[in-house]
């Protein structure tokens, strides 16, 4: 991999670590901690927040109606995700193993924690834990599918893509050949070197 493509992922990195840092600063700001991976809010907090909660029976009867009608299209989307988390926790859970990899650990991808907003309702509630779920399953997804990717064909595609996960950056060049072979085994052992490490 060219310096330059190193230097990108490395400002990368970087930002990353900013932008954590700057949502961190905005916590404060909230007034909640995390304490033992649970949120804790300062004592009147959740008071001054259910002062702007909307009540359920206006959130409710104040929504447009084709916005309702297509409720049961969204939620009618639990049973892939479902299928998904499942088939995806078995297939890391019998193969990542063969192949020396390490797991996805799927609770960094699938978090529940709005339901302690003072200011959402019953049903926003629901709403929240619905697209928690949803998005979580996706990116737990991605993250086994990118170390999947990383082990058996890491390869950078010919064609632009719209997002890159972070390991792609390691990826053998488009059309180089040449180097193929030893990028793949280059990969192979980075992925099992960080399995021994851990």
């Amino acid at each position: 991999m060219s310096n330059q493509i190193n230097n990108i992922i490395e400002k990368i990195g970087e930002l990353q670590d900013e932008l954590e840092q700057a949502f961190e600063a905005r916590k404060k700001e909230f007034g909640f901690k995390i304490e033992k991976h649970r949120i804790k809010f300062e004592k009147n907090e959740i008071k001054a927040q259910k002062r702007f909660k909307t009540l359920l029976f206006t959130y409710v009867f104040s929504a447009r109606f084709l916005v309702a009608l297509t409720a049961p299209v969204i939620y009618s989307l639990i049973i892939p995700f479902l299928l998904l988390d499942l088939f995806v926790s078995l297939y890391q859970l019998i193969c990542f193993p063969v192949y020396g990899m390490e797991k996805v650990k799927r609770g960094g991808y699938i978090v529940f924690d709005r339901h302690k907003l003072g200011y959402l309702n019953l049903l926003e509630k629901l709403n929240c834990a619905y697209c928690s779920y949803g998005n979580g399953v996706l990116a737990y997804s991605v993250e086994v599918a990118s170390r999947t990717e990383s082990y058996w064909c890491p390869i950078k595609h010919g064609r632009k893509l719209s997002a890159y996960h972070n390991r792609y950056g390691d990826f053998s060049e488009f059309g180089d050949a040449e180097n193929y072979i030893a990028d793949l085994k280059r990969n192979m052992e980075n992925v099992q070197k960080k399995v021994d490490e851990s």
